[in-house]
């Protein structure tokens, strides 16, 4: 009993230690293919990260008819994720940072959480900050 336990383990070693590896590299490339990650897998094996962008945002805040909302601070840093021929070919109208008063009335000194609207493929990891205040002037009369 222990010499076929021995020649099981011992026995064509090479050849079983590459097919484990082999194993191992196609389950990862399944993994990060079926969870449509866009960056390669290899980089997460070996400890690195894709490439990341720290873009200034100014935020939108919706125009009402009868009141002016502003944001404070008016603008938001973002950190994107994804793949560096995606970033690289990222445009400032392709980032929205909005902040929705739906349903608002008098918000002055609300904190309100801002929204970020990107295009596919990328992603944010870092919103600073991640609400602002709401002022509220209303609107001059003609």
């Amino acid at each position: 009993m222990i010499v076929f336990v021995h020649n099981l383990v011992t026995k064509d070693f090479w050849l079983k230690l590459f097919s484990l590896a082999l194993a191992i590299l196609i389950w990862l490339t399944v993994r990060f293919s079926i969870h449509g990650e866009t960056t390669s897998p290899w980089l997460a094996l070996i400890g690195g990260s894709p490439d990341e962008e720290v873009v200034t945002v100014p935020v939108r805040v919706p125009v009402e008819k009868t009141q002016t909302f502003s944001a404070d601070p008016a603008n938001v840093q973002v950190t994107l994720r994804g793949d560096p021929k995606l970033l690289k070919a990222l445009r400032d109208q392709d980032i929205r940072a909005q902040v929705d008063l739906t349903g608002i009335e008098s918000a002055d000194g609300l904190l309100r959480p801002v929204e970020v609207i990107l295009p596919s493929g990328i992603a944010y990891t870092r919103l600073s900050p991640e609400e602002v205040e709401v002022r509220v002037a209303p609107k001059k009369s003609e």
